[in-house]
């Protein structure tokens, strides 16, 4: 049994060392949505790897070392990660000593799935709280145990099978003229199911596809319908910012963004600046949206008219973090000035007691004149007065 094991360790160590760079880079592909620095080596069904700098929706577990005196022994519950962002909770008894970063053999509904351990230990209660996951340990799937050689073999061959998969249904949903997008293709641990995930507009009727698909691939079929945002989540890419998606990088939910928001923040209505990678607006135009629901608080109204000897003056526009308000005088719109806030709460509060200031050019604290050129562009040059 010795030299069976070594004979089978030499030539799976032979045949991962005979690929090329090209194979090696593309069965490497596969792994990266599942956290993996690379293919593991079928050799070694617990070959370590699992790499956090290589996770969607990673997370650290800050609750390594401790260890809950008043726990109860039994079952215990661990996460599991599977392709992209796909995470489970199973249960598994304590003989089997999962940590993180093993491979692991757990229930499905049909056979059995492989997938790689992200958590244990206590912070996986709380991360079931924080996912509303209410659910009795023992009516959770369970973990069969840690993966063998043949399951880690199947797996690998599954997923080396994912892209021609993928590629393959476009063309049969193509051919069948289905108003559909074919956006991944997962494949279980045992090669018994893929599931396939898709965006439509509108109701697909797939179960011409569903047929096809089965007798093409001689597997069952699962069809799973998302969402452009989580299509874009799914396939990842690189923001206009330049960093990773944050809904394919650390985003767990999806929140509703409007043009309120937007036009708030005074940003451009610009859809092409407006709108991200999925078409929808960005997410990130609610990270600051709070801020500047506080800043505004201490703005006046838009709609206060400064009056003065020289004409009345229109607001056109603000700088909300350095608390001016730009004023134009009605007859003189390519001239404007900026007015510190509580400048115009003053002017605006003498107003009312019929006091009229000689011109607001006495309280500008900057002066932005828009001329036009020989072209006939407009030029904005700015210029800076004190005030007191």
């Amino acid at each position: 049994m010795f030299y069976l094991c070594q004979l089978n360790y030499y030539i799976s160590n032979s045949i991962y060392i005979s690929m090329n760079d090209d194979q090696q880079a593309k069965t490497a592909a596969g792994f990266l949505p599942r956290g993996c620095c690379r293919a593991p080596r079928v050799y070694n069904p617990k070959d370590r790897i699992f790499q956090h700098s290589c996770c969607k929706l990673d997370e650290h577990n800050w609750l390594k070392d401790y260890q809950n005196p008043g726990k109860k022994e039994g079952l215990q519950v661990t996460e599991v990660r599977f392709k992209n962002g796909r995470k489970d909770f199973f249960s598994f008894t304590p003989d089997l000593d999962l940590k993180e970063g093993e491979i692991v053999a757990v229930e499905a509904i049909a056979g059995h799935d492989i997938g790689i351990v992200t958590l244990v230990g206590e912070i996986v209660d709380l991360q079931m709280k924080r996912k509303k996951v209410n659910v009795p340990l023992d009516a959770l799937k369970k973990v069969y145990r840690h993966a063998k050689l043949s399951d880690v073999e199947k797996w690998v061959s599954a997923i080396e099978k994912e892209e021609h998969t993928l590629f393959r249904s476009r063309e049969i949903a193509l051919d069948l003229n289905l108003d559909m997008k074919m956006n991944d293709v997962e494949y279980q641990g045992d090669k018994t199911k893929a599931i396939f995930y898709y965006t439509a507009e509108d109701r697909v009727d797939f179960r011409e596809l569903i047929k096809r698909l089965a007798e093409e691939f001689r597997i069952r079929i699962e069809m799973r319908q998302i969402g452009m945002r989580q299509e874009a989540a799914k396939l990842g890419g690189i923001g206009s910012c330049g960093r990773e998606l944050c809904c394919s990088s650390w985003m767990a939910e999806f929140h509703s963004v409007s043009t309120n928001v937007a036009r708030l923040q005074q940003l451009s209505p610009n859809p092409q600046k407006l709108a991200g990678q999925c078409g929808k607006l960005k997410c990130c135009l609610n990270y600051e949206y709070e801020a500047y629901v506080d800043a505004l608080k201490a703005f006046p109204d838009e709609r206060t008219v400064l009056k003065t000897q020289k004409g009345d003056a229109y607001h056109q526009k603000s700088d909300i973090f350095k608390g001016l308000m730009w004023y134009a005088y009605a007859n003189d719109r390519n001239n404007l000035m900026a007015i510190p806030i509580d400048k115009v709460k003053e002017l605006a509060k003498g107003n009312r007691k019929g006091k009229l200031p000689e011109k607001l050019e006495d309280f500008a604290f900057l002066k932005e004149q828009q001329a036009s050129d020989d072209y006939g562009n407009g030029n904005n040059d700015p210029q800076y007065y004190g005030y007191e």
